[in-house]
Formats: C-alpha cells, structure tokens, sequence
C-alpha cells in the first residue's frame, strides 16, 4: 500500500508562486502514475496534474496548463507541483494522489486511487 504526505501548501499572494511536495512511501517498487487534485470550498473535487512513473510523460487540467509544472523524483520516491502566477481561484486543498496508470487520474476513474491528507493552498488578492 502506499502513503502519501503532502508539504508546501501556505498563503501567498496573487501572482506569487508556491511548490508543493508529496513524499510517497510503499513495500515495493511497483511502478505507478502520480498526480495532483484539488477541492476549493463548495465546489467539487477536480483534476490538476499528472505524470507517469518516469516522470517523462505530463498531463495539465487547462486552468493550471502553462502555470504549473509537475516534476518527479523516483530516488526520492516524490512529485513536486510549481506553482506560478497563483490566482485566487487556485485557492483549495490540495491533495497527492497515485495510481498505476495517468489515464485513470485524468478521467476521474479514481476506484483504486490513493490519496495524501491534503495541504491548503490559499492566493489572496
């Protein structure tokens, strides 16, 4: 099973930028996609971004696409989320999600997904 924790998430201003870190932790090395969702308050739960297990192959919700970049480090067993030019409608929590395959992450076939705790991210104006 794999364990993800979430770090980075704060208070910044619009136009700021912000990183965030998930640590994941599993008995083996199995290979596996991870990525990023987010859920601001009164809305529901969406897709932000994604990479394979190489960290080679990325995939952007259109919101975040040119603003965001998601990275991976598999020695480090992580994936990183940069943020730039935060908007207010970026403000939400933030969750670090794994699965075996992109493609389930970005259709929303999160059956099997696991998830991090989630960290804040906030963009004041």
């Amino acid at each position: 099973q794999v364990h993800l924790v979430e770090s980075g998430g704060g208070l910044v201003q619009s136009g700021g930028s912000l990183t965030l870190s998930c640590a994941a932790s599993a008995p083996t090395s199995t290979p596996y996609a991870m990525g990023w969702f987010r859920q601001a308050p009164e809305k529901e739960r969406e897709f932000v971004a994604a990479t394979d297990w190489t960290g080679s192959n990325t995939y952007y919700a259109d919101s975040v696409k040119g603003r965001f970049t998601i990275s991976r480090n598999n020695t480090k067993n992580a994936v990183s989320l940069q943020m730039n030019s935060l908007k207010p409608e970026d403000t939400a929590i933030y969750y670090c999600t794994a699965d075996s395959t992109p493609l389930l992450l970005l259709n929303g076939w999160l059956s099997n997904t696991k998830w991090g705790q989630g960290t804040q991210v906030t963009v004041s104006s």
